[in-house]
């Protein structure tokens, strides 16, 4: 059974939190798009993650676009 926390931040560590979780998701959807079409997307050098079938790939950036959602979710609310 999953643990859920209580967190409180200052909105700059948040944001900073925010644009990590997005570089992540962002390699791992590029990742998945690499292990598709087996090249580079033109003009852009990343680091492909380890990882062997494009689908988990997409679970993986799918899960960090459901962390970043969920903490906007929050921020927004108590905005």
């Amino acid at each position: 059974m999953a643990i859920t926390y209580r967190i409180e931040l200052e909105d700059r560590d948040l944001g900073q939190i925010l644009d990590g979780l997005e570089v992540r998701a962002i390699s791992w959807e590029r990742t998945a798009e690499y292990l598709r079409t087996d090249t580079m997307p033109e003009g852009e050098f990343f680091l492909v993650e380890e990882c062997s079938k494009p689908e988990e790939a997409d679970g993986i950036a799918e899960h960090y676009r459901s962390i970043i959602r969920k903490l906007q979710s929050q921020m927004e609310a108590q905005s």
